[in-house]
């Protein structure tokens, strides 16, 4: 038997149970693994609100590090000890679970386990919203809204470091300084001021190239309007509650934008491109563009309150759930 939180019906925080489950041996392809660190994620909520859909119960958690114990027939890359990381299918919420071979990577030495455990989804995110979905080059402006989160930081940093002129969005007095350490050149305090109009002040009217969104409901369509003709809105996420539905007629009025809505998953879904990503993401992690910082450690059987926390947007930067 091991420690796993489980959600057997959608809901509040509430829903979120820690409790004992049964864990067999690792099955053919699967490595069994023994989490140090299990990030948390808006993703996370969203599976636990029923927003995205799971078969009930359900043990929630996409990312996580931690090492070998045991391996399955026909694994051949890891063995016991080895020292591992992944984003995945759900399960992350547990002291220990059996996973196949295959979404696993191996976690470099320079990295703690808290640190692989939130560099994967949110620095895999940041790696394909700047280097796939809209490949951001020197010169760049580019508007990262909630940039003292988590993901937001690493899109800060990354795009700075690729010479992007980088504005940020925050939402207290706060988290302006966490998004200037971050690489933002300008911040945008959103709770007081108009971000459109102070996007076209600072680019003198010439707007941003990209809008990266995880924010949602709350900042669109504004959103549209501070981009160039022809700019891209990218949304990867709903903090605030989903975009809904509008006429795309809207597009062509403001500049004929493009906009997407993309998922790491549909990305890392072929196996090189999981390993290439993941290779892009450590190489600029060493070349120190982009910073994993030690996250806010938590046992895991505090889960309910850290979901509470990271729900009302009260947190700043990564967290982790150790077992």
């Amino acid at each position: 038997m091991v420690k796993a939180i489980r959600v057997h019906e959608p809901g509040s925080a509430e829903v979120l149970i820690y409790e004992d489950i049964e864990l067999p041996s690792p099955g053919e392809g699967q490595v069994q693994i023994r989490h140090r660190a299990i990030g948390v994620n808006f993703i996370d909520i969203y599976r636990r609100t029923g927003a995205y859909p799971a078969d009930y119960p359900f043990i929630p958690g996409h990312e996580a590090a931690g090492e070998v114990v045991a391996v399955g027939a026909g694994v051949k890359d890891f063995v016991e000890g080895d020292r591992v990381a992944y984003v995945g299918p759900l399960g992350g919420y547990s002291a220990m679970r059996n996973i196949a071979a295959g979404d696993l990577l191996r976690l470099p030495k320079s990295l703690t386990f808290s640190q692989g455990a939130v560099a994967m989804l949110k620095g895999l995110t940041a790696q394909y919203l700047l280097r796939r979905t809209f490949r951001v080059k020197a010169g760049h402006r580019v508007l990262v809204h909630a940039g003292a989160g988590g993901t937001g930081q690493l899109l800060c940093q990354w795009a700075s470091a690729l010479g992007a002129k980088v504005i940020a969005t925050v939402g207290s007095k706060e988290k302006i300084e966490i998004a200037r350490k971050a690489g933002a050149r300008d911040i945008i305090l959103y709770s007081e001021e108009n971000f459109v109009d102070r996007v076209r002040d600072i680019t003198h009217g010439k707007l941003c190239d990209v809008v990266y969104d995880g924010v949602g409901r709350a900042t669109f369509p504004a959103s549209l309007d501070c981009l160039r003709p022809m700019g891209m809105f990218v949304s990867f996420g709903s903090a605030s509650g989903p975009i809904e539905a509008f006429d795309l007629g809207l597009l062509t009025l403001k500049g004929s934008l493009y906009v997407t809505r993309p998922s790491l998953f549909s990305y890392i879904a072929r196996r090189k491109d999981y390993e290439n990503m993941a290779e892009d993401l450590f190489r600029a992690i060493k070349r120190g563009h982009v910073v994993i910082e030690e996250p806010q450690s938590f046992p895991l059987s505090e889960a309910r309150l850290v979901h509470e926390a990271l729900e009302s947007r009260r947190t700043s930067g990564a967290m982790v759930l150790v077992p």
